[in-house]
């Protein structure tokens, strides 16, 4: 039982991916980021086509051409009549003998390969498997090393740039990390048509079947799933890596959050669903749980895509005094249910209701505000793309402390400490 509660509490642990425990993270960190910059170099030498011009020249000049033609060899322009009959026909064409037997090797070997492939398809993994960019556990020392001089700073583990080259995301709330990714619809009609999918973060897997959003088509974005989004229809963005086909990823930080933030503040808002939508799940549930959840509304599928706040001023002033405090509340999110629902003022969400009626298309909806506990705090590498996997330009400072933690290299946390106690001293 005990070691099924570690497990459990562990799963938030991201998995390492150091190979060299000598090496520290900040190391780790400026060769990704001069990878990046390397790769990006290299894209953008490609996209010029500046390979396909290096071998050219102007030609040579007119002394040059007599100089070339005076020493040229002289070519002979024959027919190939002249060698005709050197080709030599074959008397006899007789099939081989094992002729049948061939045959039968060459089916078998093409079946034995058709289902050896029809394995592979099956255990073949999902493409959006492993495709967001996870956050390494900060690494940071409780008792900083004293350098020998005497005159430079401890060295407490901490980025040296952690004033100017960092962008905070904060509050982080808690859910399931995820991809939103949106379909091109045969129907067309954003908000209506079932255009909208959910990825695992780890297998690729959907969460959810397709339902509809306010999200253009061919667009993906980082997401985490609230984890009552069946009472606040809330997917909480992180990140954007395509937005209506135009890829982002390869922009640095602030400008993908600033681009989140505006392309979903000019998103319409739609009613939340009818409550038909809600008898119809409810009739899949059992009779104790259709006695539960009769007095209030649930959210057949996420409807509010809400972005996290982000902070591009990182000094420390900024940090102690705002964003890690702002990491440690609880933010409130408001959201629309159809007023016909009546609402339950002691339901595990903490909700409030405003008496304000809003209408919207052809219904009556209310306001409804959800507290959203917070889960920590995320740090961003300024100049940074969008990574896939884990990595070091991306880490994270939870609020409670992580099972298993220990086996990140260099996260000097001990079972009982809170990682942000220790990022805050």
């Amino acid at each position: 039982m005990f070691a099924h509660a570690d497990r459990k509490a562990s799963y938030k642990v991201p998995p390492t991916v150091v190979t060299d425990r000598l090496v520290s993270q900040e190391a780790r960190r400026i060769k990704a980021l001069e990878e990046q910059k390397r790769r990006r170099a290299q894209k953008f030498d490609t996209a010029r086509n500046l390979d396909a011009f290096a071998d050219l020249s102007l030609g040579p000049s007119d002394d040059d051409e007599d100089e070339d033609v005076a020493d040229a060899p002289v070519i002979i322009r024959e027919g190939i009549a002249g060698y005709a009959s050197l080709a030599k026909q074959p008397e006899n064409l007789q099939p081989p003998e094992n002729q049948e037997q061939q045959m039968e090797d060459i089916a078998r070997l093409k079946k034995k390969r058709t289902k050896n492939k029809r394995k592979r398809t099956k255990a073949k993994a999902s493409k959006w498997a492993d495709k967001c960019m996870y956050a390494e556990l900060l690494e940071m020392k409780e008792e900083p090393s004293v350098w020998a001089d005497g005159e430079s700073e401890p060295d407490d583990g901490l980025p040296s740039d952690m004033e100017q080259g960092w962008v905070a995301v904060a509050p982080v709330p808690i859910g399931k990390r995820c991809l939103a990714v949106t379909h091109q619809s045969a129907a067309g009609v954003i908000g209506i048509s079932p255009n909208t999918t959910l990825r695992s973060r780890l297998l690729g897997k959907m969460l959810l079947p397709r339902f509809p959003s306010s999200l253009p088509p061919l667009t993906i974005l980082d997401c985490i799933l609230d984890t009552n989004w069946r009472q606040n229809g809330i997917v909480h963005v992180l990140d954007v890596m395509k937005w209506k086909g135009q890829d982002v990823a390869d922009c640095e930080t602030p400008f993908r959050f600033w681009w989140r933030d505006t392309r979903l503040a000019e998103l319409p808002r739609f009613s939340p669903p009818s409550s038909a939508f809600h008898f119809s799940l409810a009739n899949d549930r059992t009779p104790a749980q259709s006695a539960q959840q009769t007095d209030s509304y649930r959210f057949p599928y996420p409807t509010s895509f809400i972005p996290i706040p982000y902070h591009t001023d990182t000094t420390f002033g900024s940090l102690v005094s705002s964003i890690i405090p702002m990491a440690r509340s609880t933010r409130e999110i408001s959201v629309e249910v159809p007023a016909s629902a009546p609402f339950q003022p002691h339901s595990p969400t903490s909700m409030s209701i405003d008496t304000t009626y809003n209408p919207i298309g052809s219904r009556l909806s209310k306001i409804v505000t959800n507290q959203i506990p917070s889960d920590g705090l995320l740090l961003y590498v300024a100049q940074a793309s969008y990574e896939e996997g884990t990595s070091p330009l991306s880490c994270w400072v939870p609020i409670q402390p992580i099972a298993g933690s220990g086996d990140q290299v260099g996260a000097a946390t001990t079972s009982n400490s809170s990682p942000l106690d220790l990022f805050q001293r």
